[in-house]
């Protein structure tokens, strides 16, 4: 959802994050590296990998090699990090041994001999890069490297010009994608008490909303409020990614009142709902491995069993691409009419009149033209004000139109291409994890963040522990997007 899945944290902040762990594994490269013969320090990039493929030496030595190897990477700037990746994905396959083990497999008759023939294809059709990267792995820090080395490689390869950068990508990721099953994963509770380090990279891994101060953060892990994450065992001290989670009685529905660091605290066997309000996802590397849906799903089954009073388990979710979609709809002709007639009055009556037009030059007085407004065209002006939603008329004016129109983009909107998925990239992610929309909130976020994106609005999307599996085959298998009553009610009629 950057929620989670959906947000990463900023360049600035991965930076960094980056640099401070450069700076502790290359110590421990350097220390491998300087082991490695003087013969190879004038060898370029291409000869050090073809070094590293070839086997002399046994296991020590390649992972010798392999190290300095990625001592030599991280040195490089970034046009050098894109021609080393360039270096890497010209280690594909031998044609000519492909086509020899084709033809050994078409002409073995025997069993045996055929079977013999498939592996030897099979070994034929690895491209030798495989196996350079599964050698970065076995080096102290070499997951974390590795998955850097996808975050740079997505950005070199992202214009998908390079066919050769998009073969290397898919390598990585299928290699990424089986040591990262979440069968490998470890559930960890993130508390004040967790290491220092570990709560500076929580602040800056944060990008649903933003951590502002110490203060805040021990706010967040409070006795009334918990923060998991998945970590890998080759990456212990780096969060995959992580949930936060708010102990309350009954739905959120205003994230600035939840994050209230005067609020009192509230004895978490008081409360009845866990509230899931930010998930991030803070690997770029990692982008396309899902680990959101199991992350949630276990700590729907951890927070049960810690606190049984707690029946309801639910987001309080940003809408990110609603104002997007609304302003595209509000700028065309296509579609139903947005607004009925009614709406369009009410509108109409609250909101400031636009400002006139000076009277054509006539060589005289002449009075100001007012200008004829479409109701379209009075709702984006009015939501293109700033402070809009403190005068009281114009928002209780606003209010149930925006609601209607935010239900029927999250029941009804599609993905542009995809008929079964739903246009909004947070309400995908909750609704392929067994989630139904059941409520929109008026005044959710008043950010200005919030404000730009949905106009204000949040929304709950509920996990019933009884129905998620139901909810996931109903969308991901039919289609269909589960919601309340009250929220189909809001977007009947729609299109």
């Amino acid at each position: 959802m950057s929620e989670a899945v959906l947000t990463t944290p900023s360049a600035a902040a991965q930076t960094g994050l980056l640099d401070r762990a450069l700076r502790r594994v290359t110590s421990l490269w350097r220390d491998m590296a300087e082991r490695v013969t003087g013969a190879e320090d004038a060898e370029g990039i291409a000869e050090q990998m073809r070094h590293c493929l070839d086997g002399r030496g046994g296991e020590v030595s390649a992972r010798n090699r392999a190290a300095r190897l990625a001592q030599a990477y991280l040195a490089l700037d970034e046009a050098g990090r894109g021609e080393f990746l360039r270096t890497l994905a010209a280690f594909d396959v031998d044609d000519a041994a492909v086509q020899r083990a084709v033809d050994g497999l078409s002409a073995a008759t025997d069993p045996g001999v055929r079977m013999a023939a498939r592996a030897k294809l099979r070994r034929a059709l690895e491209p030798p890069r495989l196996r350079l990267l599964t050698q970065f792995s076995t080096i102290p820090d070499g997951m974390k490297f590795l998955v850097d080395l996808r975050g740079e490689l997505m950005r070199v390869a992202r214009d998908g010009r390079d066919p050769a950068l998009a073969a290397l990508e898919a390598d990585l990721k299928g290699l990424l994608a089986n040591w990262f099953d979440v069968g490998f994963l470890e559930l960890r509770r993130i508390d004040w008490n967790s290491p220092a380090a570990l709560l500076e990279k929580l602040v800056q891994y944060e990008a649903v909303h933003r951590i502002r101060t110490w203060r805040d953060l021990k706010n967040r892990l409070d006795s009334d409020r918990r923060c998991y994450g998945f970590f890998h065992p080759r990456m212990p001290d780096e969060p995959l990614i992580f949930v936060e989670v708010a102990l309350v009685k009954g739905l959120s529905e205003s994230v600035q009142r939840l994050l209230d660091e005067k609020a009192p605290v509230l004895d978490p066997r008081e409360a009845d709902t866990a509230i899931f309000y930010s998930i991030n996802n803070c690997q770029r590397g990692l982008d396309g491995i899902s680990f959101g849906n199991f992350l949630i799903k276990r700590v729907v089954a951890t927070l049960g069993e810690e606190l049984p009073g707690v029946k309801a388990f639910s987001t309080l979710s940003p809408i990110p691409g609603f104002m997007r979609w609304l302003n595209e709809r509000l700028g065309g002709t296509e579609g139903p009419p947005l607004l009925s007639d009614e709406e369009a009055a009410a509108l109409r009556a609250a909101a400031p009149a636009p400002a006139a037009l000076p009277a054509p030059a006539s060589g005289g007085a002449g009075t100001a033209l007012q200008v004829a407004e479409t109701p379209l065209q009075t709702l984006a002006r009015v939501l293109a004000r700033r402070g809009w939603l403190r005068e009281e008329p114009v928002a209780k004016a606003l209010e149930p139109i925006l609601l209607r129109l935010c239900a029927g983009y999250l029941v009804h909107e599609n993905a542009p291409g995809n008929a079964r998925r739903a246009r909004d990239p947070v309400g995908h992610f909750h609704l392929s994890n067994g989630a139904r929309v059941e409520r929109i909130n008026w005044r959710g976020d008043v950010s200005e963040k919030g404000l730009k994106e949905s106009a204000g609005l949040m929304v709950n999307y509920l996990y019933d522990p009884a129905r998620i599996e139901d909810y996931h085959e109903e969308y991901v298998g039919e289609g269909r997007r589960p919601a309340a009553t009250a929220i189909r009610k809001l977007a009947r009629g729609w299109g």
